[in-house]
C-alpha cells in the first residue's frame, strides 16, 4: 500500500450513511426542463415545488444548445444534476440558495448586474438621490 492510498472501513461507511440521513428531508432534483424561447431552465422539486433558472445566470449553461440541455442526469438521488455534453454538474440544494457557480462566476454576474444602465435603474437612482441618498447605517443598541 503506498503512503496516498485511502482504505475505506465499514465504520466509515456507516458514518457516510448517517450523514446522509440529516439530509434526506431536503428538496430533490426529480425532473428537468428546458424552455428555449424563454431561455429558462425549470428543476422540478420532490417538495412539489419548481425552480425556475434563467440559462444565462448558470455557469456552463449560457451558450448550450436545447439538446446538450435536454441531454442531463440526475445524480445522488436528486440532489445534483449533470449535463455531461457540457461537462457541468448542478449541486441542487446550492441552486436552492441561489447559488448558480462558483464564487468568481457569482462575483462577475453581480458586477454585471450592477453595472447595468437601464432607464428603470438611472429613475431609482434619481428618486433615492431626491430621498438624501442611501440610508446611513444606525447603531443597534445592545441591550
Amino acid at each position: 500500500m503506498t503512503e496516498h492510498e485511502v482504505i475505506t472501513t465499514d465504520a466509515g461507511i456507516e458514518a457516510a450513511l448517517e450523514r446522509a440521513k440529516l439530509h434526506d428531508s431536503e428538496p430533490r432534483a426529480q425532473s428537468v426542463a428546458h424552455i428555449p424561447d424563454l431561455k429558462l431552465l425549470i428543476v422540478g422539486l420532490s417538495n412539489g415545488r419548481r425552480l425556475v433558472l434563467p440559462i444565462e445566470d448558470i455557469q456552463g449553461l449560457g451558450s448550450a444548445t436545447h439538446s446538450q440541455i435536454q441531454n442531463y442526469e440526475l445524480l445522488g438521488n436528486g440532489t445534483g444534476i449533470s449535463f455531461p455534453d457540457l461537462d457541468v454538474d448542478l449541486y441542487v440544494p446550492a441552486l436552492i440558495e441561489g447559488v448558480y457557480g462558483n464564487r468568481r462566476w457569482m462575483a462577475q454576474l453581480g458586477k454585471k448586474g450592477g453595472s447595468a444602465k437601464t432607464e428603470a435603474k438611472r429613475r431609482a437612482a434619481k428618486a433615492n438621490g431626491a430621498r438624501g441618498g442611501r440610508p446611513r447605517r444606525t447603531a443597534v443598541a445592545s441591550a
